[in-house]
């Protein structure tokens, strides 16, 4: 019966989380904190079904045997508890990081209906890598305007969309600005390049092109005084024609973020973001500074 005493714990870890709100100073704050981990909670849906498990599990029932598929499944979402647990409260620390002005925003309807969206897919994730990225959106959304709600969200559904292969694309481009598909893959995969003909080729121009026609990176462009890009003027002379097509790993082309998609390494690529203080347009595409990780 020792084996299943751990699933008592199920509900625990909630009071647990209960416990760490109530030690909060400001009440203001403290009631804050609990509507996001209710916020949280409430869009995980195995939560409930945890807690309505684990009060109604007898230790002491007849018949209760340790391979039991019942206690097996509270066991799990046991060790899942643990990580929401442990989750909520790095998020808390770097609220508390972010000082008193911010909590309009944080008890804003908005902002909570982004906490619930980022919860559900932080329990949807299949890697620590997306948890991370969700919980940088969760915090950095907290403390910037740099763009509205709605492109909030959508950051959501990229980091859902997106694999981890893209995300390294990503990140660096934005470390180095104008990298071409062959800079691209050396700083990422190292200095040995594939045959054209290969399934690494393959891939690797589709994690480009996805980016690209995702609207994530693109090729540079001049833009006139007022933000509108200028047609390529085609030179007069065209090239001589190869009797080979365009490499996988091509080194004449630079690639750059999109502004959205520096918005997205902003929100999700920094580790605590400056709060952006002014109350310009939330979309206004200004450029705070960042500190990556």
């Amino acid at each position: 019966m020792s084996d299943i005493l751990g699933i008592e714990q199920s509900g625990g870890v909630l009071a647990t989380i209960k416990a760490e709100l109530e030690a909060a100073s400001p009440s203001r704050r403290q009631r804050i904190l609990e509507a996001i981990a209710l916020a949280a909670l409430g869009s995980i849906p195995w939560v409930g079904g945890v807690l309505s498990a684990a009060a109604t599990f007898k230790t002491g029932e007849a018949g209760v045997r340790q391979d039991d598929l019942r206690t097996q499944w509270l066991q799990e979402h046991q060790h899942r508890l643990e990580e929401l647990r442990t989750t909520l409260g790095g998020i808390f620390a770097r609220l508390d990081n972010l000082g008193t002005e911010i909590e309009d925003r944080i008890e804003s309807p908005q902002y909570l209906a982004i906490v619930r969206k980022a919860f559900r897919e932080w329990d949807q994730a299949d890697t620590q890598q997306k948890r991370d990225l969700i919980v940088h959106l969760i915090t950095n959304a907290a403390g910037t305007r740099v763009c509205s709600d709605d492109i909030l969200r959508l950051f959501l559904d990229w980091i859902e969309l997106y694999h981890e292969a893209h995300f390294a694309v990503i990140g660096e481009i934005y470390k180095n600005p104008g990298s071409t598909r062959y800079d691209i893959w050396v700083a990422v995969y190292g200095s040995e390049i594939p045959r054209d003909d290969s399934a690494d080729a393959d891939l690797f121009k589709m994690l480009i092109r996805d980016l690209n026609i995702g609207g994530v990176i693109r090729l540079p462009r001049e833009s006139d005084d007022q933000g509108r890009f200028r047609k390529r003027v085609r030179p007069a002379g065209r090239a001589p024609k190869t009797s080979t097509m365009e490499s996988a790993f091509e080194d004449s082309k630079p690639w750059v973020l999109t502004e959205l998609g520096g918005q997205f390494v902003h929100y999700t690529m920094t580790e605590l973001v400056t709060r952006i203080e002014s109350k310009s347009s939330p979309a206004s595409g200004e450029t705070p500074n960042e500190t990556t990780d």
